[in-house]
């Protein structure tokens, strides 16, 4: 992302930004280019905040028609018929976004996202995946590790009230500022496949049970082939069966999985706009730091549940674990 500095223009656009994180931090954000897949409405807060910020470029990749579902937390799609008959998510988000920030390019990125070439991945320094199966989640994370360059990978579901988000910057290097002087910084990241692979029982002892559960619901779907939200309450008992298989092959007990948090993740459809916005935001703030290399990243995991309304940072790592 080296190269050119930023035109008048833009430092005229981001000055308040400028002032904020410096111009060459500035200049690495409008240089990126952003693949964003899964357009549900965590991800759009997400687009909305990255876009004007002012990276280089969003590419969009979601092929679905629009649903009243998938309306309800999606306020770059007009509530017209006439307006979204016959084009896709990302097509119509597309159109949108652009209205946001002139200066961003944004485009569309038509077919199967677990069908997309390393080459093509490459293209990118931050790729942002949602609304996909447990297979994909691993399969274009493992393609972002085979590029010579680091690509930041981040996975984001947002079900219910709850959200978790989970951040792969593989060997991540980057500067900071302590007793007035600048220090590296260096973190190793684990991938996706390798942090959920990691035995429960050498997990932190006060894991958040949002981890626990979403990877019981994770794992439901991809036994039935369902796609990612497609349950119903009326899964709970499959659910509770395989909850008790997986925590005994842990040697878990199965009460840190309350029945309570399992209903809650299987039977509600419809994302909170405010927790989207929160999921969001925070997400938009990790790959700005990635990026700008300003900021302490997150490191690996972050959970959001409106009923207590806290947010959880787990580091569940492999080099963590064999420690």
């Amino acid at each position: 992302m080296d190269g050119e500095e930023l035109t008048e223009h833009e430092t005229a656009l981001y000055d308040r930004q400028i002032r904020v994180w410096g111009a060459d931090a500035q200049r690495r954000l409008s240089k990126s280019h952003i693949l964003v897949s899964g357009l549900k409405g965590t991800v759009i807060e997400f687009c909305k905040n990255i876009v004007l910020a002012g990276v280089g470029s969003v590419t969009l990749s979601d092929d679905r028609v629009v649903t009243e579902e998938l309306l309800a937390a999606n306020f770059l799609i007009p509530h017209d018929e006439n307006v979204y008959a016959g084009k896709s998510l990302a097509e119509l988000c597309c159109h949108s976004l652009k209205d946001f920030n002139p200066m961003v390019r944004v485009s569309v990125q038509k077919g199967d996202l677990s069908s997309f070439s390393v080459d093509f991945i490459e293209k990118f320094d931050a790729v942002v995946v949602s609304c996909c199966s447990l297979s994909t989640k691993k399969l274009v994370n493992e393609k972002c590790r085979k590029v010579s360059k680091r690509i930041a990978f981040y996975t984001v579901d947002c079900r219910d009230s709850c959200g978790e988000i989970f951040v792969d910057l593989q060997n991540y290097v980057y500067s900071k500022k302590e007793d007035a002087e600048m220090i590296e910084c260096r973190l190793e990241y684990s991938s996706f496949e390798e942090a959920i692979a990691i035995p429960w029982r050498s997990l932190p002892r006060r894991v958040s049970k949002l981890y626990l559960a979403m990877r019981v619901i994770e794992r439901f779907e991809e036994l039935e082939s369902r796609n990612p939200g497609d349950t119903s309450i009326a899964d709970l008992p499959n659910v509770q069966k395989l909850r008790k298989e997986l925590c005994e092959a842990h040697s878990l007990s199965e009460s840190l999985i309350p029945d309570t948090l399992l209903e809650r993740l299987l039977a509600s459809t419809t994302e909170f706009p405010p927790v989207c916005a929160i999921i969001g935001g925070v997400l938009g703030q990790e790959v700005i730091k990635a990026i700008s290399g300003k900021g302490d990243p997150l490191k690996n995991f972050f959970f959001f549940d409106s009923m207590d309304g806290k947010g959880i940072i787990e580091d569940i790592s492999k080099v963590k674990a064999e420690g």
